[in-house]
């Protein structure tokens, strides 16, 4: 009698994250393709030392029926793990493990770990891009503690003297993040971004700010997981494909469609005005990563509406139709249908009307490619711009002035290649 209603018990576990699963993104659980084994999903620290010091001592947790978010199936997501060669793979997984303070979420990105044109991998070691990372942990304030005692060098003086409250504060300005930059871990330089697990997965499913988000639409290398972020990060995809869909026409090439959902978060960066970033970056990314981004984003096509993406093909056919449109439209993330509601006051009916007819409305105008364009670059300025100017104060004048110049050396390499080829 236990066994059975313990296998009953699995049964509605596992239909009740079918549900959830389905609801938020398309991608199929059961993934045929993909031979790499799946990742270790890491669990949240604990910090039973500080617990034990508190006074007085905390009542015991009333222990949940039921847990919040079930395990994923190890199928779940598994596009979003991308092959790099072994011997980066095990640089990246070594200088994540390097660090003391705990992380719960990790993953490396841009021309270090995947190549684009115009920056190849120099054999000297003074030439070699950065390696870029995320690291998503619990308590940012606990962290960067910690990560202080251990690197005190990864910060500059005036963030060491006013101690770990400082940086943690100062990370909570949108977008969410800190970074320290140009330091050297396992005889390489790194650049590496440090925000919360819930900040993340905020900017994953609505879009607040589209710094982490953007990100996280392009290729990138996991090196720790979470089931949380994995869960978020699919319905991200989920959503930069559907946004790019309707920005796109009726027939189209995967390499528009990629260059379409690498450029979301380009607009409005005030760095693309300036001489710090190659104009041709979008370019330069897909037509190295073409494949990496076909392995993210063909699976999550074939469970949208209206798309024929073929195996093996390179041409896209969607079906534009308003009501066709509509259904992407309804599904895109929170901050950007709020601006795109915004756009639609005054210009017919109200919502409340018809809101069948509303959709349709929106879905069928002309001008929507371009009002996404627009909505997109007002969400991304503001928390771009904080952020670079947040870095002033990270990474101290010197550094600053150090990244500035390499990132103006790297646009001028860049855009000597251009004009070369």
């Amino acid at each position: 009698m236990l066994s059975t209603t313990r296998s009953s018990a699995s049964r509605a576990s596992a239909h009740h994250l079918q549900c959830l699963t389905r609801s938020l993104t398309t991608d199929s659980t059961t993934s045929h393709n993909v031979l790499t084994p799946p990742l270790h999903i890491s669990k949240p620290e604990t910090s039973k030392s500080r617990q034990s010091q508190l006074y007085p001592r905390p009542r015991p947790a009333v222990p949940r029926q039921r847990q919040a978010l079930p395990t994923l199936p190890a199928s779940f997501g598994r596009n979003q793990v991308l092959p790099v060669p072994d011997s980066t793979r095990a640089l990246l997984e070594d200088i994540v493990r390097s660090f003391e303070a705990p992380i719960r979420y990790a993953f490396a990105y841009g021309s270090g770990v995947f190549e684009q044109a115009g920056y190849e991998k120099q054999k000297d070691k003074e030439d070699r891009p950065m390696l870029d990372f995320i690291f998503a942990v619990t308590h940012s304030d606990h962290w960067h503690s910690i990560n202080m005692q251990q690197h005190p060098g990864h910060y500059p003086l005036h963030a060491r003297v006013l101690g770990s409250s400082f940086v943690s504060k100062t990370q909570e300005l949108s977008p969410g993040l800190w970074f320290n930059t140009f330091v050297p871990v396992k005889g390489v330089n790194i650049k590496y971004g440090v925000t919360t697990v819930d900040t993340l997965c905020a900017d994953l499913l609505n879009w607040r700010t589209l710094y982490l988000a953007g990100r996280m639409h392009k290729p990138l290398r996991i090196i720790k997981d979470d089931a949380r972020v994995r869960l978020t990060q699919q319905v991200n995809l989920t959503s930069a494909l559907r946004t790019a869909l309707l920005m796109l026409p009726e027939s189209f090439t995967q390499r528009e469609l990629f260059s379409a959902i690498a450029g979301i978060s380009y607009s409005g960066d005030p760095r693309m005005v300036l001489p710090a970033e190659n104009r041709g970056k979008v370019e330069n990314m897909v037509s190295r990563q073409e494949d990496q981004f076909r392995e993210l984003y063909w699976r999550l096509a074939q469970g949208l509406p209206g798309v024929r993406w073929a195996a093996g093909s390179k041409s896209v056919e969607q079906d534009t139709s308003p009501h066709a449109r509509a259904a992407h439209l309804k599904k895109l993330p929170e901050e950007l249908l709020k601006h795109v509601h915004q756009r639609a006051e005054g210009r017919g009916p109200p919502r409340e009307a018809d809101e069948s007819a509303y959709w349709l409305r929106i879905a069928g105008d002309k001008e929507l490619p371009s009002i996404l364009d627009s909505e997109i670059t007002k969400i991304v300025r503001y928390p771009a711009t904080v952020q670079s100017l947040k870095g002033i104060v990270s990474a101290g004048v010197a550094k600053s002035a150090r990244y500035s110049v390499a990132k103006v050396s790297k646009w001028w390499k860049g855009t000597s290649f251009s004009s070369s080829s």
